[in-house]
């Protein structure tokens, strides 16, 4: 069977009424985490950026909300514009496989094919439910960075899926979006290589919102290439130079977990492979209190393949000059927490990382890849911390379960304290207490429109 006809027919098959309790809590904890992370980076630039754009078209039929504002516009654009907003500050939920990426990525997508489709919370959930499922499904399956792809590409066909599935589409129409998603969007690694740029944290937003479109045009009739994996030119043969795979088994299937289960959310606003060596670094700071670069030797830093590449080993990790750089920089991350006694938006300011005392002590750092810490991953993330101070004392620190990771999940309680972290000051507190009180009953709501209402920050848009 074609992969696309594959994922497909489980799309079709996905049931609101035969989803397990926890997977339906799991999907409402992902929205609710969406919105404080979008509406915290409200005021961003490229977020205004992408706002400015999506305000300024007519929506007509193919509209949706922009997130925070009474406004509507161009459905696909919203779903760019809300969509930089939840990934901005890199706070997003998050998978961890052969390929990492951020599921939530794909809920604007499901969001504004829900307005379009004016269809009720149960019909959002079973969209989430996809989006996650393809997306992780994927990143079980093959890792597309080895060939110079960025994770986004399967973002942009789990939105197809998950976006086909809101509109209510038959199976044929479901693969013909997925092939269109599939064909189509094609992004590259270089996103996250060197000195990062604003793009780091809006590709998946243009991933999400070409996945809608894809979706949107096999809504209407228009076909896709086919057969769009295995073809004379498909993408197993150009894309990934001959590499092959497979999908044996999606959620519910033969007692087949939903992946859903096993994706993490984020409580601190870092790069996710950084998250354990946070929780070791303030860990030491509670031992010690907060560390003097001066009164330092050394720091040793043990951690695992994955992380040592994505977040260590480049220059610009040791020099950061941008935000998108510092929130990717392990060394810097870690020496913030460690003289800062904290890790939160404010970390990533320029005055903070273009700072003496941050880029002393990264000086004093060395990070190297542990094969113990490496056999763990994907499972854990274990980062291990050594600080030898010049006093003779030495303090070290391991974690791998941080808050947020599905091995140590918050519950509702604590998604919403990260919500209120992140948005106070921002919205009126009484509209977003009912809009968590409709988000968390979302499985009842006939519509969208009474959450998106109270989800409104003060002031101009």
């Amino acid at each position: 069977m074609r992969l696309s006809r594959r994922i497909a027919e489980w799309v079709a098959s996905v049931d609101y009424s035969k989803l397990p309790p926890e997977v339906v809590e799991e999907a409402k904890k992902r929205v609710v985490d969406s919105f404080g992370v979008a509406l915290g980076a409200f005021n961003e630039e490229p977020v205004r950026i992408a706002r400015w754009i999506a305000s300024s078209g007519a929506g007509g039929r193919l509209s949706a909300t922009i997130w925070g504002t009474p406004h509507r516009g161009p459905a696909d654009h919203v779903d760019f514009a809300n969509g930089c907003a939840t990934r901005y500050f890199d706070f997003n939920d998050t998978y961890l496989s052969k390929e990492a990426l951020h599921p939530s990525d794909t809920i604007p997508a499901v969001f504004a094919a829900a307005e379009i489709a004016r269809a009720d919370g149960r019909k959002v959930i079973e969209g989430i439910v996809v989006a996650y499922e393809v997306a992780a499904r994927l990143a079980d399956a093959y890792s597309i960075r080895g060939r110079g792809w960025d994770h986004v590409v399967y973002i942009a066909i789990a939105s197809a899926a998950a976006a086909a599935k809101v509109l209510d589409l038959d199976v044929d129409w479901i693969e013909h979006a997925i092939n269109h998603a599939v064909n189509n969007n094609w992004s590259l690694r270089q996103t996250r290589a060197g000195e990062l740029s604003m793009w780091k944290g809006c590709a998946a937003a243009n991933a999400s919102r070409n996945g809608l479109f894809a979706a949107l045009l096999a809504w209407r009739g228009m076909t896709g290439p086919a057969p769009v994996f295995e073809g004379e030119f498909g993408a197993f043969k150009v894309a990934l130079c001959g590499d092959k795979f497979d999908i044996p088994v999606m959620g519910g299937e033969d007692g087949a977990p939903y992946k859903i289960l096993q994706t993490s959310i984020k409580y601190w606003p870092v790069e996710y492979h950084a998250m354990s060596a946070v929780e070791a670094a303030l860990d030491i700071v509670k031992e010690v209190g907060r560390v003097n670069p001066d009164d330092v030797d050394s720091i040793e830093v043990k951690t695992f393949d994955v992380a040592y590449k994505i977040i260590v080993k480049d220059p610009e990790k040791w020099d950061p000059r941008t935000r998108e750089t510092a929130d990717h920089s392990m060394p810097y991350i870690i020496a913030a927490a460690l003289i800062d006694g904290k890790v939160w938006l404010d970390t990533f300011k320029p005055e903070r990382y273009l700072a003496e005392d941050v880029r002393k002590l990264m000086k004093k750092m060395r990070v190297e890849v542990d094969p113990e810490h490496d056999a763990l991953y994907p499972e854990g993330i274990k980062n291990t911390i050594k600080v030898k101070f010049r006093d003779g004392r030495v303090v070290e620190k391991s974690s791998t379960y941080p808050p947020g990771h599905f091995k140590n999940p918050l519950d509702r309680r604590g998604v919403e304290e990260k919500f209120w972290k992140l948005v106070k000051g921002i919205v009126d507190e009484d509209a977003a207490r009912e809009a968590l009180k409709l988000a968390w009953d979302l499985e009842k709501r006939e519509s969208l429109e009474p959450i998106l209402r109270n989800l409104r920050v003060r002031g101009e848009w």
